[in-house]
């Protein structure tokens, strides 16, 4: 691989897009999209700031093993008049299991002194102290240039000075940050150009703002510039406009400019999958007119363009549509995704002939289920039962011959105000009937309890099994009350594998319950058990 040719790829969609409003990212939620970081091959995954909050030290606590990329810490500096040793936010970042560690400082003159309070040159030892301290303890010390490029306007040669210092001090990257997304392309370009006689390219990095709607424009520029790291979010996610689009800027990087990155082409047609995938977990509909990925991508209605794509795709799509993970539409025939379907079967192991009959039938089923408002870009499980399902491949462990579920909502004997939930079921397991019932903290809970009382002696494996993760989708909001809901269910077993499987219907304790079922079947399935 050519070192001018090679980008790395850091990901801050877990800090920077928890600042997106309406965001408020889980635990569980920044373990599984950084499982999915690490799959797709992306260099760098920042986590969050240790220390910052509960949910950023519940996730540094017991991070995800990654088996492609490095896990990285964000933090700052160490503050004015202490030692780097000495700096409880500083030690806090060094303690995590992160080795790759991301320190943020100011370049801009004017906000040393009227941000931090701190004369230029302290400023200057915070950069170079916090590095080489952090740089001695973890595998890699970046350091974020805060507001460069309003700092390299104002006093280049200070804002240049402070990204010395931080190289000099052990940083393997010193990043040039677009902190209110006001500079434009040419200007991104001509300072990049001037950085880059003091700071080799490959040390430097890019972090841009959208504010101008440049953020992607901006980080192109600066790749062709020099720089050889970029950074960014999924769709990007980030504060006010967002941050840079990891999801745009990796395919320009690859099929545009030539450029390799972490991903392989068969990563690479995975990035629409990874970008619902985000957004199914943050319960949004996914933007149609997203580049690359967006269902509109590669849509065409009618007329001359339908007909001048069906003689040469390259007239009106300047990427082939399966590059990225996407199909084309043609939108008067609706025409069919068969290779989709093909590449989510080798990406779970099925090997199937392009030519089975099966694979059409396939097809339909999922139109017509996402039709009714099944997601399966983040439900992979429900997807692989689906299809496992119509090769004959799944066995029936169980059937359900029905379900009760009652809500209590009453005073206790301390004047507390409580809610129980009681399950009732009904079911079949070899021939034999079974009923129980179960109590729970909630109407979901209570069903779970009441399947597993009957599945657990038959079926020991389910012993380990956890519910991670819930999330409801309202689907029809004009229907008020009557909606149709989408119901997302995250599960785990003790070796640490996850699974999340999806259920749609009018009624959310029945879409739970079709999410609930299959999230069973699946760890059954994996674990090789044959039907009782």
């Amino acid at each position: 691989m050519s070192r001018e040719k090679r980008v790395y790829l850091y990901d801050s969609t877990l800090r920077d897009g928890a600042q997106t409003q309406g965001v408020d990212f889980s635990a569980a939620d920044k373990t599984a999209i950084a499982r999915e970081l690490d799959a797709l091959g992306i260099d760098y995954v920042e986590g969050g700031w240790p220390g910052a909050n509960d949910t950023d030290d519940t996730f540094f606590a017991h991070p995800p093993e990654f088996t492609r990329g490095q896990l990285a810490a964000f933090g700052m500096t160490r503050r004015a008049g202490r030692s780097a040793a000495n700096d409880p936010g500083l030690q806090t970042l060094l303690s995590t299991p992160a080795r790759v560690v991301t320190l943020v400082g100011k370049t801009w003159d004017f906000q040393c002194k009227v941000a931090l309070g701190v004369d230029l040159d302290e400023n200057r030892r915070m950069i170079a102290d916090s590095i080489a301290h952090t740089a001695a303890t973890v595998n890699e010390a970046l350091f974020d240039a805060e507001h460069f490029f309003d700092g390299y306007k104002s006093n280049p040669e200070y804002a240049l000075s402070c990204l010395k210092a931080a190289l000099d001090a052990g940083a393997r990257w010193v990043v040039l940050c677009d902190t209110n997304g006001g500079t434009l392309p040419g200007e991104v370009a001509g300072i990049v150009a001037e950085v880059t006689k003091v700071i080799p390219g490959s040390h430097l990095g890019i972090h841009c703002h959208n504010d101008t709607e440049n953020a992607v424009a901006n980080s192109l520029a600066a790749v062709m510039a020099g720089v050889r790291q970029v950074q960014g979010t999924l769709n990007g996610l980030g504060e006010r406009c967002g941050n840079a689009n990891l999801i745009s800027i990796i395919p320009s990087l690859m099929l545009k400019l030539g450029y390799e990155t972490g991903l392989t082409t068969h990563d690479l047609a995975r990035l629409k999958h990874v970008s619902r995938l985000l957004d199914e977990r943050l319960n949004r509909a996914p933007d149609r007119r997203a580049p690359y990925v967006g269902d509109s991508a590669f849509a065409h209605k009618g007329g001359l363009h339908v007909s001048a794509v069906e003689r040469d795709p390259r007239c009106y799509e300047h990427v082939p549509p399966e590059a990225v993970g996407n199909q084309r539409q043609i939108l008067v025939s609706n025409q069919a995704g068969r290779s989709n379907v093909l590449a989510r079967f080798r990406e779970i192991g099925l090997e199937v002939g392009a030519a089975d009959e099966r694979i059409g039938h396939l097809l339909e089923t999922v139109k017509q289920m996402e039709a009714k408002g099944f997601a399966f870009d983040g439900a992979e499980a429900s997807f692989e039962l689906l299809a496992r399902r119509e090769l004959a491949e799944v066995p029936e462990y169980f059937r359900l011959s029905s379900f009760r579920v009652i809500d209590e909502r009453r005073w206790n004997a301390r004047g507390e105000l409580i809610t129980l939930s009681e399950a009732t079921i009904k079911m079949e397991i070899a021939g034999e009937r079974h009923m129980t019932v179960a109590e729970g903290n909630g109407p979901v809970n209570a069903l779970d309890a009441a399947l597993r009382k009957v599945l657990l002696p038959v079926y020991p494996v389910l012993g380990d099994l956890r519910l991670v993760d819930y999330k409801v989708r309202i689907l029809t909001p004009d229907a008020a009350t009557a909606a149709v809901t989408r119901v997302m269910i995250e599960s785990a077993d003790a070796k640490g594998n996850r699974w999340t499987t999806v259920g749609v219907s009018a009624n959310v304790i029945d879409a739970s319950f079709n999410a609930l079922h299959d999230a069973l079947t699946y760890r059954l399935f994996k674990s090789g058990q044959k039907a009782a």
